[in-house]
């Protein structure tokens, strides 16, 4: 699986997380063309190097009107420009400019030509976000409203953090404990406490040192990315680290360096466990014309797996044992469709653990189509791919060529991408 680590000494921000995954080898004029799939104008990205405490970093820098988004807003990491999303008082630096609500946002997103992972990722930050907003202003989170500036520049960090996410293979993302400094901010609203009361919302549930830095170290668009996207850990141990990236905010900090550091690489797949139940019954006078309709009726009623053996029974006699695996609370509604559709008068059932692997599904292209393919990755590090079989009969049926050579065709193309760092 390639895993990110966002290791957040000094916080992060909606534009640092695409700074640093920028620096991880993405092209900026790559994530450009890909915002040019959204309706947004009057503004502009650009990537600059910065150098904190002798490192150097990639700094994200947007523009609205001509102006660094970070000079519209009072944030210390320069993102807090969401941070007033009902008000509707223009006077101040901010000036004259309309409104986005969340609803609107999502809208324009669905509507673009963004691939489909990057816009369920993008909507899955926005929506964490503007259930944060929601909740701390009292209002429903579909009619949270952004200031016009705070909603570009929000949905460039976004849109850019999935895309990059999309970009680089990731499947993972897991942040550190995160500071949230100390002190107040000033916001349309007035003066806010920090850490801010929607980054305070957004981050219910990961582990975070109030009082650790000065003024605001995590914005909300920063903590709406890390709840959509990542959980909370310690750095993998068995981590083989492949590319690192640091993305730099405004501020100069005098005990840290202002920087996200991103380390991507791969980790051994974890073996995760199920507890089901085994379903039996031994069939010897069914009509075995019946058995596809019984095994249709089963998967439809939320069987996770159904197969047939054959067997011997008393006075040599053929049968075929009948065997569903199910999740404990489809017990009843299996066992109803087993006496429904065959002949048993009885149906034996025990507890099961299974064994499994996390798996993911990827698209590869091959000489023939596109192909979906479930990889996953064993403990010892092996790669395990196993191509669709509706995918490659269709691909197979369109191209006039054999099932098989899509078949291997997909696998090599599927462990090529799983063994390879990503392509960058």
């Amino acid at each position: 699986m390639r895993l990110a680590y966002l290791d957040a000494f000094s916080g992060l921000a909606g534009d640092m997380v695409v700074g640093a995954l920028l620096d991880c080898g993405l092209e900026i004029a790559d994530l450009r063309a890909e915002l040019a799939k959204l309706p947004l104008e009057g503004y502009s990205v650009r990537l600059e190097g910065r150098e904190r405490s002798g490192i150097r970093a990639a700094k994200f820098v947007v523009e609205i009107d001509g102006v660094p988004a970070a000079c519209h807003s009072h944030a210390d990491h320069g993102h807090y420009a969401h941070e007033h999303p009902h008000d509707h008082d223009h006077s101040h630096a901010l000036g004259h400019h309309p409104h986005r609500a969340f609803r609107d946002i999502r809208e324009m997103i669905r509507a673009s030509d963004l691939s489909p992972r990057i816009c369920e990722l993008s909507l899955q930050i926005f929506a964490e976000l503007a259930e944060a907003e929601g909740k701390v202003h009292g209002v429903d989170a579909e009619e949270v409203r952004f200031h016009e500036v705070g909603a570009v520049d929000s949905i460039v960090d976004i849109v850019g953090t999935a895309w990059a996410v999309a970009a680089l293979d990731i499947g993972d993302i897991v942040v550190s404990p995160l500071p949230l400094g100390r002190g107040l901010v000033h916001a349309a609203h007035g003066p806010l406490p920090v850490p801010g009361p929607a980054t305070v919302e957004l981050l219910k549930g990961f582990p975070v040192r109030v009082g650790d830095g000065e003024g605001e170290m995590v914005t909300p668009t920063g903590a709406a990315i890390v709840a959509a996207l990542a959980r909370p850990g310690a750095m993998p141990q068995d981590l083989v680290v492949e590319r690192i990236g640091y993305g730099a905010g405004d501020r100069e900090f005098h005990d840290r360096p202002n920087l996200l550091r991103v380390l991507l690489g791969t980790t051994a797949g974890e073996v995760g466990a199920d507890s089901l139940l085994l379903l039996e019954a031994n069939l010897d006078d069914l009509n075995p014309e019946f058995y596809e309709y019984v095994m249709e009726r089963l998967f439809g009623a939320g069987a996770r797996d159904v197969f047939l053996t054959p067997i011997q029974m008393k006075k040599g006699r053929p049968a075929t044992l009948l065997s569903v695996l199910c999740d404990p609370e489809k017990r009843d509604a299996l066992s109803t469709v087993v006496f429904a559709e065959t002949s048993t008068l009885g149906l034996r059932v025990q507890p099961v653990t299974r064994l499994r692997l996390e798996r993911e599904i990827r698209e590869v292209s091959t000489s023939f189509g596109r192909v979906r393919v479930k990889v996953a990755r064993g403990p010892n590090g092996a790669v395990n791919v196993a191509p669709e079989y509706e995918d490659c009969k269709r691909v197979a049926a369109a191209s006039g060529v054999p099932l098989k050579a899509v078949y291997q065709e997909a696998t090599a193309a599927a462990l090529r991408d799983s063994s390879a760092p990503p392509s960058l």
